[in-house]
């Protein structure tokens, strides 16, 4: 690997520009912030702003050869004297047909921005509409039970689907997207993101703003990196009773085939790539501040590093069982059918990757749409044969209290 690449990685302390000496917009001091991203994780701290040059957009299939074509067609520095090879960030929607938003920025660096946070992340008054309602999510965990049951006659039967429900908060002034993500940090071992998505109605940036536990991919020269999870319990602030709850999913049958069928699907999909792969033969507990996750870390490395990048394999793998369902497809359309809402880019990736191929991407998950005065939460659950529709319902509730927390609103009753 070139030296400025592992300089990249190993340095956290490191001041990075890329794109010559582009400078920042003086016309609207504000104008580099409207396109900040940040990226935090206990192995790198990514921060940028401003855009130099959008990626053109597109479906997941052809994300690897448009990278490939874009940094091509943007050269190096002159001289090669970059500190870091030159950077796309941004993010993949659920939906594999619908277009991606990733960019060149203008900065980047591994020190955070200090942008001016107001007081709190969460406006004063706030409404709050549960979309579905508990009760309607839960009528649609039995159909797509009964789906999966029916599915076992045909010649390619559902073994899991993802299903999730939202939460949509109105207040009367707006929401701080950039004070919401430095509340997000209660889990310092999750991978704190901010990503801008363009502008939304009235003008304001859209923003997807969240902390998630789970790696989708990470490429670091040869080696390879995935930390899938699913199969998942509340916590509980009894030390006791969280305990209990952590060896139950251990040991819960129902989770270790969830679990299973992710981490399958990911060493399916990886091992023509690989020399090497491999995985332990069982999961492991992983926590956040609410909940317990089954977790299984797959290392791996590339035959041929050169011809494939990490967000070609991003793209490759997304979306797994873990928030789609398996088989992919069947999934999706189980998906279409039950949820009464486009996903967008809640359970898509968000991440990175530079013009030697390698990057990290996170699946986007505990995570808020934020524009204006609007706020959409999202929460999913894996749908398997032995599925409680009213424990499922319990689940995604556990899962959105990081962002509520961070918002300062009890989600109890919804």
């Amino acid at each position: 690997m070139d030296a400025r690449a592992t300089d990249f990685w190993s340095s956290p302390d490191l001041a990075v520009q890329i794109g010559g000496d582009a400078p920042t917009p003086q016309d609207r001091p504000e104008a580099a912030m409207d396109w900040a991203f940040g990226l935090a994780t206990p192995e790198l701290r990514l921060f940028t702003t401003g855009v130099q040059r959008r990626l053109p957009s597109g479906p997941a299939a052809t994300l690897g050869e448009r990278a490939r074509r874009f940094f091509s067609e943007y050269p190096a520095a002159a001289g090669g004297l970059e500190v870091s090879p030159r950077l796309l960030v941004g993010a993949i929607p659920f939906d594999r047909e619908q277009d991606d938003c990733l960019f060149l920025p203008e900065r980047a660096a591994n020190r955070a921005w200090s942008p001016p946070f107001h007081r709190t992340s969460s406006p004063g008054s706030r409404r709050i509409t549960a979309e579905p309602s508990r009760a309607v999510y839960q009528d649609a965990v039995g159909k797509a039970l009964v789906c999966i049951r029916a599915s076992r006659e045909g010649a390619q039967p559902v073994d899991k689907v993802v299903l999730s429900r939202s939460l949509r908060l109105e207040a009367d002034a707006s929401f701080d997207a950039f004070a919401l993500w430095r509340d997000l940090q209660a889990d310092p071992s999750a991978a704190r993101f901010l990503v801008p998505l363009g502008p939304g109605r009235g003008g304001a940036m859209r923003r997807l703003v969240g902390a998630s536990p789970e790696l989708l991919i990470s490429r670091r020269g040869a080696a390879i990196l995935s930390h899938p999870l699913a199969g998942s319990s509340r916590r509980s602030p009894d030390l006791s009773e969280d305990e209990a709850a952590a060896q139950a999913l251990l040991t819960s049958d129902k989770d270790r085939r969830e679990h299973g069928l992710v981490v399958e699907a990911i060493m399916d999909l990886l091992a023509p790539w690989c020399s090497d792969l491999r995985a332990p033969p069982g999961p492991a507990l992983v926590s956040t501040r609410t909940m317990w996750h089954l977790g299984t870390r797959i290392e791996g490395r590339l035959r041929r590093p050169d011809e494939v990048s990490a967000a070609e394999l991003a793209a490759l793998l997304h979306p797994t069982p873990a928030v789609c369902g398996s088989p992919r497809d069947r999934a999706a359309e189980l998906i279409r059918k039950l949820e009464a809402y486009d996903r967008g880019f809640y359970a898509g990736a968000v991440g990175w990757t530079n013009a030697a191929g390698d990057g990290a991407w996170y699946v986007a998950l505990r995570c808020a749409e934020v524009c204006g005065r609007a706020a959409r939460l999202y929460a999913g659950a894996g749908i398997v044969e032995g599925s409680d529709p009213a424990a499922e319902a319990d689940e995604t509730s556990g899962k959105f209290q990081a962002v509520l927390r961070a918002l300062g609103v009890d989600e109890a009753s919804l």
